[in-house]
């Protein structure tokens, strides 16, 4: 059993996020934490990079600044918008430090620490948490393919290790999958495991476990943008949105109308989204992100490949039709 446990999430009353949820019983002596849930929109950030490949601070600062006076609750570091394979600890910390910075007490830092081992992952953990992070993002290890015990393994080991509020990231798609049994099971039975980003794009999953947290303070954070509105109608606190990177407006408008139940709005702004999405899904992840902030004036630096005839092509096409969808938000 999990008796005389307690999930920690370090969002501490100071951070006053979105409707946050109704007050609950107090909890036995031996629990130690408060309980929270984070709630919001909270935006995937790209890492800018100069012609040099290093990181650009300076214009990583300017996305932060933009992202937060669009209003978004909070913002995400070093996910698969981040591309986070492609950045050492020590680039990564620097990034969180001055994310964190930035951030007014009632918004959230929440830091991805996928790494190609468990014990880099660890050491970006420490240094997340130490740098001001409020959660932690655990992905399942890339590359190899493991069975779910040994995911179970790895996301047991770290969260202890770290002894901080993890949310699992499932991102099938770049990263070994999570069953949802293996996520139940983590979620019951791991004090430091508080929730996940589900990027899995599974329609099922949006009820399974909403249904199975009866009441428990776990976080669920829609991680598959298409998704958002139908996750919020089944109960579930927010999302952390790669489109939010470059469009937090259209992300925040469908959350905000969600959870005030105007779904005529609601169904209004998801055919735009679902417009958004068919002219970025051209390209790789997260291309689609970083072009569009070009497409803002906000310039993130070199693409990871060089561009093909057809990328270039790709990106006017995109750049002749952006401006004139932006003028339905």
């Amino acid at each position: 059993g999990n008796e005389g446990k307690s999930k920690r999430l370090v969002i501490s009353s100071q951070h006053r996020l979105p409707e946050p949820p109704s007050p609950r019983a107090p909890e036995p002596a031996d629990r130690g934490y408060a309980l929270h849930t984070m709630k919001g929109l909270f935006a995937a950030v790209v890492t800018p990079v100069g012609s040099d490949g290093r990181v650009d601070e300076a214009t990583f600062d300017r996305v932060i600044e933009f992202l937060l006076s669009m209003g978004v609750h909070g913002v995400c570091l070093g996910g698969a918008t981040g591309e986070y394979p492609h950045f050492q600890a020590r680039e990564r910390a620097v990034l969180i430090r001055r994310a964190a910075r930035q951030m007014p007490r009632n918004r959230a830092v929440v830091v991805g620490i996928g790494a190609p081992s468990i014990r880099r992952a660890i050491k970006l953990g420490r240094i997340a948490v130490e740098e001001g992070s409020e959660a932690l993002l655990l992905p399942a290890p890339m590359f190899y393919r493991y069975e779910q015990d040994d995911l179970r393994a790895y996301c047991t080991q770290v969260s202890r290790e770290l002894a901080a509020p993890c949310l699992l990231y499932d991102l099938p798609d770049f990263t070994n999958p999570f069953a949802p049994a293996t996520v139940l099971s983590l979620l019951r039975e791991e004090q430091f495991i508080v929730g996940i980003k589900d990027s899995s794009g599974k329609h099922e999953n949006l009820s399974r476990f909403a249904t199975e947290r009866r009441g428990d303070p776990w976080t669920l954070l829609v991680g598959d943008d298409r998704l958002l509105a139908r996750g919020l109608a089944a109960g579930w606190d927010g999302g952390i949105s790669g489109i939010a990177g470059f469009c937090p407006e259209l992300l925040l408008r469908i959350y905000q109308n969600a959870t005030a139940g105007r779904t005529e709005e609601v169904t209004r702004l998801q055919v735009l989204l679902d417009e958004l999405i068919k002219q970025i899904a051209v390209f790789p992840t997260p291309w689609g992100i970083r072009i569009g902030l070009a497409a803002r004036g906000m310039p993130t630096g070199l693409l990871p490949l060089p561009l093909t005839p057809r990328r270039r092509q790709q990106i006017e096409q995109f750049n002749a039709w952006f401006p004139g969808w932006l003028e339905k938000l």
